[in-house]
């Protein structure tokens, strides 16, 4: 490590680390967080027809962003670029909590104010989430990495079990605005040490930003999210609105490529994935997203609705993930930084992650919630092993002044993954739960159970409660054996992710922020020079 390394990384990168960490877990929470208020939103200000778009515009605004926010990380200096992020979403937090409160101009519209400040939000939270990776990547060098990056995936695991706990709480002892409300003082603390404490290597570049490039993309990767919200729910996949949404996704794409190609500046650099350890890697985390945030959707709708668990006690059963995953990511991030080696864990994780999904098929009506809690600790295990070696190998892959980009990549990819798999499984799910209905209840009685919507998995509890219990039981054998076809399918996903590994080249990690040597298929990239390094910020 050079001198000026260790003058950024070791006087406070735990200090820092640690305005990192509040901040990851505001851009994680927030989400969950929101998921148990929806019902006390919707009471509120009624419009049960949209209420959806308020997840759905923060996942929205998440995705378009991540891979903007990397780029401009990498032209006008990460600290600059990330604090702007963190103030951007707390701006989105209040006004959130202040939704139809007629502070902003009238309560008859709280519902669409409350969707346009969570689009705000998400595109502030997409440079949060990017921001805390490169900002490690710039921090430590690649061989120490893994450990600090493990912590980070660990914050992830704990906020996706923590926010239905945490959400639950502050509804039904507070108010569903506190669950934004929440942000500004915990915000506020990031802020304060991330202002004065954190001092990153600013790289000098040209200041040219693509803004063609970029509208191309948030057209594009806003087609994709809306064909994987809309696709088989408020659309049928072969109405005009999916295919055309999937012509423009297209179309648009392809124009992307094009334009990349081309400008000085490309807001994503396509020559990142001629190298072969960065392609393999974006697909592992596309399929990783896909696999595990799909099927990992249908484990709350078993606990709540098979087992009888409330929306609070099913976060508490998730327990187990949580710890496998936290454990792991902890204890594989210090053993590649000890050893330097991480090329075997991607493999591991795979092969667990798989274990797991096949193990999640066993699940019936009369499974027990202990059970399912050792069922879901080894593919909480194959998440630690996969959830933060991902990105380092992806940031291993490329120079320091493609850092950003590289992570927006990263996680970008998984984000997207992740919508697709819950679409695509949503729609397995719907098409097996109708079959295993019409076939106990016939077609009447199949529809019966669904015709009112919003209920759990598309049941209305209330007709469900009110079957005689032989019955009762047979409607959530169906839904039981409904769910465990979803994790047959993620399967077939999960088993390709060890596969691909098996591909990925070892490049020693780097003990300073030198460029990575090139790979087979990534010689190009390797023979660029590094930007010039100026003064620590």
């Amino acid at each position: 490590m050079t001198q000026t390394d260790q003058a950024v990384a070791r006087p406070n990168i735990r200090v820092v680390l640690a305005g990192l960490m509040i901040a990851m877990m505001l851009a994680m929470l927030d989400n969950m967080i929101v998921s148990t208020a929806l019902p006390r939103i919707v009471r509120e200000f009624g419009g049960l027809d949209h209420f959806t778009w308020v997840v759905t515009a923060y996942v929205l605004g998440t995705s378009v962003s991540t891979p903007i926010w990397g780029k401009l990380g990498d032209l006008y200096g990460r600290k600059s670029v990330f604090l702007s992020s963190v103030a951007l979403f707390l701006v989105g937090s209040a006004l959130c909590g202040m939704s139809g409160t007629g502070l902003l101009g009238g309560a008859h519209n709280g519902m669409a104010e409350l969707i346009a400040f969570r689009a705000l939000q998400g595109l502030a939270a997409g440079g949060l989430m990017v921001g805390v990776m490169a900002i490690v990547g710039d921090l430590v060098p690649p061989r120490e990495r893994g450990k600090y990056q493990g912590l980070m995936a660990g914050i992830m695991s704990i906020a996706m079990v923590a926010g239905p706990l945490v959400g639950g709480f502050i509804t039904d002892h507070l108010s569903w605005r506190w669950a934004f409300y929440i942000n500004l003082p915990l915000g506020a603390v990031a802020l304060a040490i991330l202002v004065t404490r954190m001092h990153l290597p600013r790289y000098r570049t040209e200041h040219r930003i693509d803004w063609v490039g970029a509208g191309l993309l948030s057209v594009a990767i806003t087609a994709l999210v809306l064909i994987t919200t809309w696709g088989g729910n408020q659309y049928a996949w072969r109405s005009a609105q999916i295919i055309g949404l999937a012509v423009l996704a297209a179309v648009t794409l392809v124009a992307f490529a094009l334009v990349e190609r081309r400008v000085p500046e490309p807001i994503l650099p396509l020559n990142l994935f001629a190298n072969r350890n960065f392609a393999l890697i974006s697909v592992i985390g596309f399929l990783l997203g896909f696999a595990m945030f799909g099927a990992m959707n249908f484990l709350p709708l078993f606990q709540q609705t098979v087992q009888g668990a409330s929306a609070t006690s099913s976060g508490l059963l998730l327990m187990p993930l949580m710890f496998g995953s936290l454990i792991t990511s902890i204890v594989v991030g210090r053993t590649i930084t000890r050893t330097g080696r991480y090329r075997a864990f991607p493999i591991i994780g795979g092969v667990m992650m798989a274990g797991g999904m096949a193990i999640l098929t066993l699940l019936d009506v009369h499974t027990t919630r202990t059970q399912l809690g050792l069922y879901v600790i080894l593919l909480g295990v194959g998440m630690g092993f996969l959830m933060q070696t991902s990105m380092l190998i992806a940031q291993n892959s490329v120079e320091q002044r493609d850092l950003g980009a590289a992570s927006g990549a990263a996680t970008f990819l998984r984000s997207i993954g992740g919508s697709f798999g819950v679409s695509l499984f949503g729609a397995v799910f719907a098409h097996r739960l109708t079959d295993q209905l019409t076939a106990r209840f016939g077609a009447a009685g199949a529809e019966s159970f669904t015709s009112t919507g919003g209920g759990r998995g598309g049941f209305d509890p209330d007709q469900l409660a009110k079957l005689p219990p032989a019955l009762r039981l047979e409607a959530l054998t169906a839904l039981a054996d409904s769910i465990s076809g979803v994790f047959w399918w993620a399967i077939g996903f999960a088993v390709a992710v060890p596969i691909l590994a098996w591909f990925i080249k070892e490049i020693p990690l780097r003990s300073s922020h030198e460029p990575p040597p090139p790979t087979k298929g990534g010689e190009a990239e390797a023979e660029a020079a590094l930007g010039t390094a100026a003064a620590v910020s």
